[in-house]
């Protein structure tokens, strides 16, 4: 996208953590008017909700927050089951909630039919995508047309984060004047610490190597 600001309606997917914050500041930038929705599916932290709202309340954004619940009830996984704790096997940590970003995309299709949203954003990331499958740039495009054709309508999925390293979305944030806000009011954590959380679990290195990279990059320039 080139810059300008276009005179249509987005719908942002956000969770209230980095990469959705950094899409959600990337929409205001973008688009003339944004709303946002998150999903409840029973996440490791309720916190994450309440994150959510707060920054929604903070940029004086509509706010949609979607029951989900039923994710908990088809597959055991480390995001639902709190007693888990987070492993990998076959490259796919068991972080991965089966099916989530295709059902999230296709409620957030529905929900954008409603409310006359033509743009949705969301933060899925091909290069730092911990293997989940349903991050992969071919399975947006696929959904898209899915969307497209299930509804009649012409939505455009967008993913400003999808060929973005961790240090790249940092810079992304900075750009857009927010980094201290993405830093300090967001939650990534799989331990429900906010800002740079507890340092230790693989979203935390993730995050906290990514913007030790960058700061280390601007301070360069």
């Amino acid at each position: 996208m080139n810059g300008q600001l276009l005179n249509d309606k987005a719908l942002v997917v956000f969770s209230g953590g980095q990469d959705s914050t950094t899409c959600m500041f990337y929409a205001l930038k973008h688009f003339k008017e944004v709303e946002l929705v998150t999903f409840n599916y029973g996440q490791r932290h309720a916190l994450e909700i309440e994150v959510a709202e707060r920054i929604a309340q903070d940029q004086q954004l509509t706010h949609h927050v979607l029951d989900m619940s039923l994710l908990a009830q088809l597959a055991p996984n480390a995001l639902t089951d709190h007693t888990m704790a987070i492993t990998a096997e076959n490259d796919i940590p068991n972080t991965f909630v089966p099916a989530r970003n295709l059902l999230f995309m296709s409620f957030a299709g529905a929900l954008a039919y409603q409310i006359g949203a033509r743009h949705i954003i969301t933060g899925v990331c091909e290069t730092d995508f911990s293997g989940y499958p349903d991050c992969r740039d071919i399975f947006i495009k696929s959904l898209n047309v899915t969307l497209n054709l299930s509804m009649d309508k012409d939505f455009v999925i967008h993913t400003p984060l999808m060929w973005l390293d961790k240090t790249e979305t940092w810079a992304l944030a900075d750009s857009l004047g927010q980094l201290e806000y993405v830093r300090n009011n967001t939650l990534t954590c799989y331990e429900g610490i906010i800002a740079d959380g507890c340092g230790t679990c693989p979203s935390c290195l993730l995050r906290n190597n990514g913007l030790n990279a960058y700061m280390k990059e601007r301070e360069t320039k």
